[in-house]
């Protein structure tokens, strides 16, 4: 009898230890459902988060790059809305415009801005401090001053560099293959334009070289512009001669009206030009240099820096000829210049 409290404080302290080691197995599962829970949250919230990019570009045929952007990243595996949110602003060729596009990226705070041009990259560097640059440019990105080097860009700039301007002369000889009489060619840019400046310096070196008149109108504005087509006469050249100026471009569709108009063949740099009605081009593809600033993009989205990012370059050019356009204004091309062309629209 005297044994039955021993036995009945064992079994307490049997109890007890019991509860004690199925406490703990609850704090631990009770631990580990917390732990699991919060890396759910912190992948879920991962996952969710959606890249905010804004892109500008100078309407016209430059939409071609953000279409290839778009299709780049779609390439990359990047959905839109689900993985980033692509906010386009067409500055139709105003400077202006693409200034106060891209002040108002920067304060809602966008977290990259996508650009197309020389110039549209001049103005977006200017007004903003902060948010990183993915760049498309027809001229030297070292000499206009938005990176350092080609292999270091060193800021918060980089992106795709694509010949318009190094290509003049080599457009004036196709043209000149495609009109062996011709005499007079004439262009129209912005004198305010550096590149624009500087690939009517090289028309006029390689006009001297093929024994062509280079005949050169100035337009400050979209107005001006508009104006200096509207009265060219149909005798005063043999045909129209781009020089690298991204009002003229953003606004070609003017130049290819007046020129089917007055029967004037035209020389373009970008293919797209070419579907437009324009009669040839030579130089890249827009869509292909947005395809390769996607990449770019994707990089910045998962951690690199645009200072470490070399800056690429387009090599591959197009010769694009559009005998519809040539029937149209009654011309005929060589078959030698015909059979060299890339793509030809019939």
């Amino acid at each position: 009898m005297e044994k039955t409290p021993w036995v009945r404080v064992l079994n307490s302290d049997s109890g007890n230890r019991k509860s004690k080691i199925q406490n703990r197995k609850w704090a631990g599962l009770f631990a580990i459902i917390v732990a699991l829970t919060v890396c759910g949250a912190r992948a879920e919230a991962q996952q969710t988060k959606v890249y905010r990019i804004g892109a500008i570009h100078h309407g016209g045929p430059y939409k071609a790059v953000v279409d290839g952007l778009r299709d780049g990243l779609k390439q990359l595996g990047l959905e839109e809305g689900k993985h980033f949110l692509l906010n386009i602003r067409d500055s139709k060729g105003d400077v202006k415009a693409v200034e106060a596009a891209a002040r108002d990226f920067e304060r809602d705070r966008v977290n990259l801005i996508c650009v197309v041009t020389t110039s549209a990259t001049t103005a977006v560097k200017n007004v903003t401090s902060e948010v990183p640059i993915v760049f498309s440019v027809g001229s030297d990105p070292v000499v206009s001053g938005f990176v350092q080097s080609f292999a270091m860009p060193g800021g918060r700039l980089t992106g795709v560099q694509y010949s318009t301007t190094d290509l003049t002369g080599k457009r004036l000889e196709i043209l000149k293959e495609m009109l062996p009489k011709l005499t007079r060619v004439v262009t129209v840019y912005n004198p305010n334009n550096r590149v624009a400046v500087e690939a009517a310096a090289l028309a006029r070196q390689a006009a001297k070289q093929f024994g062509v008149q280079l005949i050169e109108r100035h337009a400050t504005s979209v107005e001006e512009l508009r104006q200096r087509v509207e009265t060219l006469k149909a005798k005063e050249a043999d045909a129209y001669f781009y020089t690298s100026d991204s009002m003229v471009t953003s606004h070609a569709q003017l130049v290819i009206d007046m020129a089917t108009s007055k029967r004037l063949p035209t020389m373009f740099a970008e293919q797209s030009l070419v579907v437009m009605g324009g009669l040839a081009s030579y130089g890249q593809n827009f869509h292909e240099v947005g395809r390769l600033a996607a990449k770019y993009v994707q990089k910045i989205m998962t951690g690199a820096q645009p200072r470490d990012l070399r800056v690429e370059t387009v090599d591959k050019f197009e010769l694009i000829i559009n005998l519809k356009t040539a029937k149209q204004i009654g011309l005929t091309i060589p078959p030698n210049v015909l059979a060299r062309a890339d793509r030809v629209i019939r």
